[in-house]
C-alpha cells in the first residue's frame, strides 16, 4: 500500500481556494498511485482564534460545501482525508477530519483533545479500510497522549493518519520540534503501527489566529520501529509517501495485552485519584 500526506498552506475562511489546493494534490496523488492520502487539520476552513470566527467559517456534512467537495474529488482513486470546522445541529463546533472515497463519504473523526475550548472534545474512534488494511486517525494534540492511539490499536489497526495545523510561537519552537517527533515515535513503537505526521505550513502571519508565529512543516511517516521513512522539507509545500508493508512487522499484541491486564488497575488509580481530588 502507498500512503502519503500533502503539506500545504491554508489560507483561513477561503473555502474555494483551499477546495482547489486539495483538488491539484489529489491529481498528484494519483499521478504517483497513492492510495491513501491525508491533508491538513482544518484545512478547508482554516484555524481561527475564537468561537466567533469559527463558526463563520465552519459547515456541516450536510452542507453545500460538503457536497461539492464530494462531488468535485469522486473521480480521484485515492481515498483521502482533510480536516474542516464541524458545526452539528445542536449547535456544538468539532475540530473534525472526513474521510471519503470517490465521493463517498467514508465516515468522520473529531479531535479529543482540542487545544481550544470552543469546540466539543470527540469521544468516537473510529476504523476506516482500503484494500483490507484497517487504519484510524488522531488529529494534532491527540498523538500527545497514550490513549487515542493505543484505543485505535486495539481495533486493530496498521497505520494512525495524524493530520495537524502548527503554528507556534518562536520561543517555544524548538521545544515542541522536539516533544512532537518523540511523542510521535513512542507512539508508533508503543503500538507497533505505521504513524503519519502530516503538518501545514504557514509562510507568514497567520490572519486566522490572530499571532505571530511559526508554521514550519516537518511532516514525516514514521515505521512501526519509530524509523522515518519518509519526511518533507520545511516551510515549503510538498508531497511526501511511502510504500508500506503492512503485514511486516505488523501489529503485536502488546496494545492488547496492556488494556487487559492492566485497563482494571488504570480505573482504580483514576477513580482513586478523583476522590482524592
Amino acid at each position: 500500500m502507498k500512503i502519503g500526506h500533502y503539506q500545504l498552506e491554508c489560507e483561513p475562511g477561503n473555502y474555494e481556494g483551499n477546495l482547489s489546493k486539495l483538488i491539484n494534490g489529489l491529481c498528484e496523488a494519483d499521478e504517483q498511485q497513492i492510495d491513501v492520502i491525508s491533508f491538513p487539520e482544518s484545512f478547508l476552513t482554516g484555524y481561527l482564534s475564537n468561537s466567533e470566527k469559527a463558526k463563520k467559517y465552519s459547515f456541516s456534512l450536510n452542507s453545500p460545501e460538503i457536497r461539492n467537495l464530494l462531488e468535485k474529488t469522486s473521480e480521484f482513486k485515492a481515498m483521502f482525508m482533510v480536516g474542516f470546522n464541524e458545526l452539528r445541529d445542536d449547535g456544538n463546533l468539532y475540530n473534525t477530519v472526513l474521510v471519503t472515497e470517490h465521493g463517498e463519504l467514508k465516515g468522520t473523526y473529531s479531535k479529543a483533545f482540542p487545544c481550544y475550548d470552543y469546540f466539543t472534545p470527540g469521544r468516537d474512534f473510529p476504523v476506516f479500510e482500503k484494500d483490507g488494511v484497517k487504519f484510524g486517525v488522531v488529529i494534532c494534540a491527540d498523538g500527545g497522549y497514550i490513549e487515542p492511539t493505543r484505543i485505535l490499536a486495539l481495533k486493530g489497526v496498521s497505520i494512525i493518519f495524524a493530520p495537524h495545523y502548527n503554528y507556534i510561537g518562536k520561543e517555544g519552537l524548538i521545544n515542541h520540534f522536539q516533544k512532537v517527533r518523540s511523542d510521535h515515535i513512542a507512539r508508533a513503537v508503543e503500538n507497533s503501527v505505521w504513524f503519519v505526521r502530516g503538518n501545514n505550513i504557514c509562510s507568514g502571519y497567520d490572519s486566522g489566529l490572530e499571532m505571530d508565529g511559526v508554521g514550519y512543516g516537518d511532516s514525516y511517516i514514521l515505521d512501526p520501529f519509530g524509523e522515518i521513512v519518509a519526511r518533507s522539507e520545511r516551510h515549503v509545500e510538498c508531497l511526501i509517501s511511502s510504500t508500506i508493508n503492512t503485514k511486516f512487522p505488523g501489529n503485536s499484541n502488546r496494545s492488547f495485552k496492556s488494556g487487559t491486564e492492566l485497563g482494571k488497575i488504570l480505573l482504580e488509580t483514576i477513580d482513586q485519584r478523583e476522590k482524592n481530588a
